[in-house]
This record gives structure tokens, C-alpha cells and sequence, in this order.
């Protein structure tokens, strides 16, 4: 069975795993204001594929919040690369396409389509939601292809 990872980045991102039908998932583990690449390195060390979400500095941010969320992007996807894991990439527009069709494409469809896929007894993050559409994305999209 393979385990497959979705990770949106970002302080407030998440991480989810799904494996047999199955979904877990973490909110992205801080260190102080640092994500926690040792908690990361954890929760990536068993997968098969990690599929992370393809981001890029949005032009109104200012320089410093870019900077950050840069260095914490960079952090997930170094601890992704010395595991030495299968990484993929995917553009927001691309899994909302093909995971939140026929709906607004907002949080809002972010998160009842994770409950109604991956039911679960507590209430996630937007985050998780969407770390959860992710790496199903990669089960449906790129998985197959390896």
C-alpha cells in the first residue's frame, strides 16, 4: 500500500497522509515561529510520494512575510529531498481542478469535500482540508505513473 503525503505549506498549512482508504492529519509543526524540519522529517519518513503544493511570492506580500514563508517552504521541501523521497509538485489551480470540480474552489469546498472523502470526528483546518485534496490529488494523478 502506498502512503502518500500532501503538504500545504505555510505556518497555518498542514500536512496529510492517506494510506488504504485512510487519512491523517498533522498541522504543520512548529518549532518557536520556525516550522520544526526534525517534527516534519517525522511525519514524511514513511512515504512513497510527497506531493506539494507549487507556490510562488504573491506581489503584495511584503518583503519579510515572502521571506519567511520562503525559508519554511524551502525547509519542507530540503527535509522532503535528504529523506531522499519521491517529490511532486502541484499548482493550486491543478488540484482544485480535478479535486473541487463543480464547486466554488474556496475553502468553504475545501473542507466539505475532505468530510465527505476522508470523514473524521474532529473539525480540521483549512489547512488540513487542503493538504488532504493535495495528496489525494497525487493518489489519483500521480501515483499510477510511478
Amino acid at each position: 500500500a502506498m502512503n502518500i503525503i500532501g503538504i500545504d505549506p505555510g505556518k497555518k498549512g498542514a500536512i496529510a497522509c492517506i494510506s488504504q482508504g485512510k487519512c491523517a492529519t498533522f498541522r504543520m509543526p512548529l518549532l518557536g515561529s520556525d516550522l520544526d524540519g526534525r517534527v516534519i522529517a517525522d511525519l514524511l519518513r514513511n512515504a512513497d510520494l510527497v506531493v506539494i503544493e507549487k507556490v510562488h511570492s504573491m506581489p503584495k506580500q511584503g518583503v519579510a512575510s515572502t521571506f519567511t514563508f520562503g525559508m519554511g517552504y524551502g525547509r519542507v521541501i530540503g527535509v522532503a529531498e535528504a529523506l531522499g523521497l519521491r517529490i511532486e509538485y502541484v499548482t493550486p489551480q491543478a488540484w482544485k481542478a480535478a479535486i473541487l470540480s463543480g464547486t466554488k474552489k474556496d475553502k468553504d469546498a475545501a473542507i466539505m469535500w475532505a468530510g465527505n472523502a476522508y470523514p473524521c470526528s474532529f473539525k480540521r483546518t483549512e489547512g488540513e482540508c487542503e493538504a488532504i485534496a493535495i495528496a489525494e490529488y497525487g493518489r489519483r494523478n500521480i501515483a499510477l505513473e510511478g
